[in-house]
């Protein structure tokens, strides 16, 4: 089967590879459609930091954000997953340790990361192994676009819920990318007034053409706008301690963007205000609840995606490439069958 393999810093080729044989408590999923999200840009560039701990090595095989029909199965699986459309965690914890145990599987320290960490292939493939375990099952109405975007969707349902929303909260949103984005989608669904701060006025301009109202650039964001809430979902390592000083008194603070450099928050501003703070990882816990926003049409991410391309072009992608014709909406998926 073809599948993209990253082979340096910068450098990636498409190669025909063997394809994968379930082992036991697996299946084999022909991959539909699969998402490139930044950390496999990180990947492409050799920043991603599981390259200098030992997590991760080269040559490597990316994706993690994916949909598909199940092919195959290996021994002590039902043969009823035969021909479902499934999405599934990226998560693949040991199953044994206290954390598995205890529904914190994301947070293994044996665990394996679909494309990402212990060398476990990704989906910008052909076809990629999956533990049976991790599945989450598609109903019709979720085409491949929402398929491939329950994997992200599900880290934005989780940081909302992280943000304790109720109807009357005002919520503010970091970085308009797809995970910005989709946290602002879902807290609107749930009644919120959000806002959304970017950098860059086309980005912002696409936030407004979903319906978002209240954009703003840092320098125009008013001073006396109160925040119930704040979600930081960029990577910049200015904006984590700037997300504490505009929350209100009492209110959360919700982490889901990772900075190259190391971003300090003074807990003196934690302390004083009686801020929570919450960090997640993962879309653990949120992929459910994510197919059945999608599935009723409570949210609808599909104008995120901006083009869908085949495996040769997905270097391109990674390196930053980006026709103008496209637009300004985040996402690009990757049709492994292009």
């Amino acid at each position: 089967m073809r599948a993209f393999v990253v082979v340096g810093p910068g450098r990636a080729e498409v190669r025909d590879v063997a394809p994968p044989v379930p082992r036991i408590g697996e299946v084999i999923v022909d991959v539909e459609r699969a998402g490139v999200c930044g950390t496999d840009a990180e990947f492409y560039s050799g920043h991603m930091a599981y390259l200098h701990s030992g997590d991760a090595a080269y040559p490597i095989r990316i994706g993690h954000e994916w949909c598909g029909v199940v092919s195959a199965v290996g021994a002590e699986v039902d043969n009823a997953w035969l021909g479902r459309r499934v999405t599934g965690d990226t998560m693949l914890g040991c199953g044994n340790c206290l954390r598995c145990l205890s529904g914190r599987q994301h947070l293994c320290a044996d665990r394996f990361e679909i494309g990402i960490r212990g060398g476990w292939p990704g989906a910008l493939a052909e076809q990629l192994p999956v533990p049976v375990r991790a599945l989450h099952p598609l109903p019709d109405s979720v085409d491949a676009t929402l398929g491939a975007l329950v994997e992200p969707g599900g880290n934005a349902l989780r940081v909302v819920e992280a943000a304790a929303l109720t109807p009357t909260s005002r919520l503010l949103v970091l970085g308009p990318g797809t995970i910005g984005l989709l946290a602002a989608q879902i807290a609107a669904a749930r009644g919120a007034e959000v806002h959304l701060l970017g950098r860059d006025e086309p980005s912002l301009a696409f936030a407004r053409g979903l319906g978002f109202a209240h954009t703003w650039r840092l320098t125009d964001l008013p001073d006396d706008l109160a925040f119930d809430a704040v979600v930081d979902a960029t990577n910049a390592a200015d904006l984590p301690g700037f997300a504490v000083r505009r929350v209100e008194p009492g209110g959360r603070v919700v982490y889901i963007g990772l900075a190259e450099a190391p971003s300090l928050v003074d807990s003196r501003d934690l302390v004083l205000k009686d801020v929570t703070a919450v960090g997640v990882l993962s879309a653990s816990g949120g992929l459910s609840g994510t197919i059945e926003l999608y599935a009723t049409g409570t949210v609808d991410p599909r104008p995120l995606v901006a083009a869908t391309v085949g495996l040769a072009e997905a270097a391109d992608v990674l390196a930053g490439g980006r026709p103008p014709a496209w637009g300004a909406a985040p996402k690009i998926h990757v049709d492994p069958r292009r």
